[in-house]
């Protein structure tokens, strides 16, 4: 059995081989006047009318019997039988194939529709042409493959042997398509706002870190997009949205990856009431529109996103499954609890912090249906407007027992939210990395006014490996980063 290398540079030779005839084996273009769906689409017309149609693609498998050859050529749009015959060919031409051309290799046919005598729809090849010589053979045995992060590392190869993963992916894009398509109809204007930021902040979370050579300083990649996007609301855009990369540098794992797709969206002069509904009128949109029901089974149940959802206190959860009262513990009395409780929490971590450690190991694994959790305590989001002195205004979308949306009515008290902002300087200096940074800027902005608004932001990877039923969130994103050889 040859290695890879032998059967490397045995397909140099036979790319050498095609040079010696003439022909570049990569050649500028291709004469394609069919994809492979639309020949099948139209195979009894075009079987009729004889008429020569060109078609392109790669071939994913070959046999051959004699001065007889059948092969399987693939495009981006289905896949198709192709006969290659002396009868049809030339002995030369036939030849030529024979020798040269392999499974893996992207080739031009021109021929006519035909059938075989099992009446498998076919292409009678009367010329052919090499478009890419591919010089590493395609696995044999892919479906076997048990090594996921090879799959992860070779995307491509996924690709072409997975079905079912390429149309996940097409799946993710008809998803997106959805959302900005919804925005749009509700007056949503698409923005695009710094990937680059000289100070991170719009999330709890720790930054990437660069150095800018042509300033001379450091910066960020952000970690969200939502300070910029409410200097918009301040600068008299009503209705914004952004859906692009945003960049934490935390743990990997089958919910988090460094580099994710985020959605965020601010609507002046609404509350988080507002945003509720409109995000119950987004998926019951977005379910219709993209899986034609609005009922979707995840992870083995069967998920109703019709509304309306279950509006749930976040210190009722707590109760519930934790049995813990938010309002009866002080700081060390809840770091004591979750101790207790076995709930890891890192170190500078306020009361809200330490609450919502607690929430996410007991609370949250048990909703099931799309519900919004309502009201996290006061200090939960610095950038949130709060409903009391206890409690926020604001909301998260748990479905399956995943968070997808983190939402609220957005503070534009530039007072509070610098006090708020010396909050988390201070948890910052007491070790807790994930402490948002004390944004002059933004709170200068936000002194020219900012009316009231509400904000909205989702993960897109989470959403989309839910949806598709992905066992991690390196299912719903093309390529992940993986760690370097």
């Amino acid at each position: 059995m040859p290695n890879l290398e032998e059967i490397r540079a045995n397909r140099i030779k036979k790319l050498e081989k095609i040079k010696t005839t003439g022909e570049n084996p990569y050649p500028l273009s291709t004469k394609r006047s069919h994809t492979v769906k639309q020949v099948l689409k139209q195979f009894q017309t075009l079987k009729k009318n004889k008429k020569e149609i060109i078609i392109a693609g790669r071939i994913i498998a070959s046999r051959s019997f004699g001065s007889l050859a059948f092969v399987k050529i693939e495009d981006g749009t289905d896949r198709m039988q192709a006969i290659f015959a002396t009868q049809f060919l030339g002995q030369t031409k036939f030849d030529i194939f024979s020798q040269t051309i392999e499974v893996g290799d992207f080739i031009e046919i021109k021929g006519t529709a035909t059938e075989t005598k099992t009446k498998e729809k076919s292409i009678q090849a009367n010329d052919f042409k090499i478009l890419s010589k591919a010089l590493r053979p395609l696995p044999e045995k892919w479906h076997g493959l048990q090594d996921l992060e090879e799959r992860y590392r070779k995307r491509y190869l996924d690709l072409i042997f997975n079905k079912d993963i390429k149309e996940k992916f097409e799946l993710r894009s008809k998803i997106i398509s959805s959302i900005r398509n919804f925005l749009g109809k509700e007056g949503f204007l698409e923005v695009e706002t710094p990937i680059l930021q000289p100070l991170y902040g719009g999330a709890k979370a720790k930054p990437f870190k660069t150095y800018l050579n042509a300033m001379g300083t450091d910066v960020f990649l952000r970690v969200a997009p939502e300070l910029y996007l409410k200097r918009l609301i301040i600068g008299g855009y009503e209705k914004v949205f952004e859906i692009g990369k945003a960049f934490r540098n935390e743990g990997v794992d089958k919910f988090h990856n460094p580099d994710f797709t985020i959605l965020e969206f601010y609507w002046a002069y609404a509350d988080y009431k507002d945003m509720m509904k409109l995000t119950e009128k987004m998926f019951l949109d977005l379910t219709k529109n993209t899986f034609k029901k609005t009922k979707i089974e995840i992870n083995g149940q069967m998920i109703d996103f019709k509304g309306p959802w279950e509006r749930i206190e976040f210190n009722d959860l707590l109760k519930k499954y934790a049995g813990v009262d938010y309002d009866f513990y002080n700081l060390q009395a809840l770091e004591k609890k979750a101790k207790e409780l076995g709930v890891e929490i890192e170190k500078g971590a306020g009361k809200a912090e330490i609450a919502d450690e607690i929430y996410k190991k007991y609370c949250r694994p048990k909703l099931i249906q799309p519900t919004f959790i309502i009201h996290h305590p006061v200090g939960f989001q610095p950038l949130a407007k709060a409903k009391d002195n206890q409690k926020l205004a604001n909301f998260q979308m748990i479905v399956a027992g995943t968070e997808i949306i983190n939402a609220f009515s957005e503070l534009n008290d530039p007072l509070e939210q610098e006090t708020r902002f010396q909050e988390q300087e201070k948890l910052f200096k007491q070790g807790f990395s994930e402490a948002q940074q004390n944004d002059k800027e933004f709170v200068e902005a936000l002194e020219y006014g900012m009316p009231p608004c509400a904000g909205f932001g989702m993960g897109i990877d989470r959403l989309v490996m839910l949806l598709t039923n992905a066992s991690s969130l390196r299912d719903a994103i093309l390529f992940p980063l993986m760690k370097p050889r």
